[in-house]
């Protein structure tokens, strides 16, 4: 690596959009967990808000996926980024990704993107709670706060299944010994096979030892991230003390629940029995001007859907406007866009739009 490497002319800044990487480093955090490691070929300042994620863009078995990872590092060390990803019994990415992603690999990334971050929400008092592999954004935001040395009061709780089980345990213990306004709390879910010494916390998070932790919990700013299941018992431990939710911040990736499936089956049946009964001239015609191809739905459908009806695949990942892979160049109408942080205000004012969450107000030419 030469000095130029760090000259700020030719340095660029991340911006969201589709980048290339490559793996430069992975790292074994535990048995069933691993770090890697990324970097551009040409020097990026990889710039972002701790807590926000990315969408790896892969192709397994001959098919393209993608999938959305937060940021596990922190904007602090700017020359590179991480994510942490856990190895999930019948998981298709994350197995691939144990198995088969290597150093000197590339691949595609989308973002940063999320409205789940520490500098969008400043308090001098904050609450980190989070369960398993949910401590990577988290992590993010400690690493930020520790490396700008940010006079920030943290009150951090992580839950795990066993002492094995815990991520980057002897970072957070470094850390945590350097700073007195920093305070790690750990609970150890697995009672009687643990295994190993222990003799911190045990069991599930209840509120008697939320209050031991943090007496002022009711106080702090809180960031939480795990299982579905560990953070509504975080919210209703919350709400039974009425706590201002409106200080209360959570992230989550996993499975489609049940109800929301549901609800799209019966959308998509509704759908159909409009177009039967829809007039030619209440269609709009939407093109799509890379491709040279145009196709005219129904009100109510999105861009992303238009093109599907077209054989055309615009990336994406999330389908709920968060993870920002849809984003494409609207070149003329206007859409309703019911993002949820995907995409940021001067992407917007630059003509971007996410496709699939984007529904036309009337004819439109799309960049695609």
């Amino acid at each position: 690596m030469t000095m130029n490497f760090f000259n700020p002319v030719t340095t660029q800044t991340w911006t969201n959009g589709r980048h290339h990487v490559r793996c430069v480093k992975i790292i074994q955090e535990t048995f069933d967990v691993r770090t890697f490691c990324f970097m551009a070929e040409q020097p990026v300042m990889f710039f972002f808000k701790p807590g926000q994620f990315v969408t790896l863009e892969l192709e397994i078995d001959t098919q393209p996926i993608m999938r959305s990872y937060t940021i596990s590092s922190s904007p602090s060390v700017p020359y590179s980024f991480s994510i942490t990803v856990k190895q999930v019994p019948g998981g298709h990415v994350s197995n691939w990704l144990h198995a088969n992603l290597k150093v000197g690999d590339e691949l595609v990334v989308h973002g940063p993107v999320g409205n789940f971050n520490s500098i969008d929400f400043p308090a001098e008092k904050v609450l980190f709670l989070s369960g398993g592999v949910g401590i990577t954004p988290l992590m993010s935001m400690t690493r930020w706060f520790f490396d700008t040395n940010a006079n920030v009061d943290v009150e951090f709780i992580h839950s795990a299944r066993a002492p094995r089980d815990v991520i980057y345990h002897r970072e957070l213990v470094h850390m945590f010994s350097r700073i007195p306004e920093f305070k790690l709390h750990i609970v150890c879910e697995k009672k009687d096979d643990i295994g190993e010494a222990w003799a911190g916390y045990r069991g599930f998070l209840t509120q008697p030892m939320l209050e031991l932790m943090a007496p002022d919990f009711l106080e702090r700013e809180i960031f939480c991230c795990g299982p579905t299941p560990y953070m509504n018992a975080i919210k209703a431990i919350l709400r039974a003390n009425n706590y201002d939710m409106d200080h209360y911040h959570e992230e989550s990736f996993g499975a489609t629940p049940m109800d929301v499936q549901e609800d799209v089956l019966e959308l998509a049946e509704q759908a159909e029995v409009a177009a039967e009964q829809a007039e030619p001239e209440d269609l709009i015609n939407i093109e799509f001007a890379q491709s040279n191809k145009s196709v005219r739905i129904q009100p109510g459908e999105t861009v992303h859907a238009a093109a599907a009806k077209l054989g055309l695949h615009i990336p994406k990942a999330c389908g709920m406007g968060i993870c920002g892979t849809c984003r494409v160049e609207l070149k003329s109408g206007e859409v309703e866009m019911e993002h949820n942080g995907g995409i940021t205000d001067e992407d917007i004012e630059e003509g971007y739009i996410l496709s699939c969450c984007s529904k036309p107000k009337g004819d439109l030419v799309v960049d695609f």
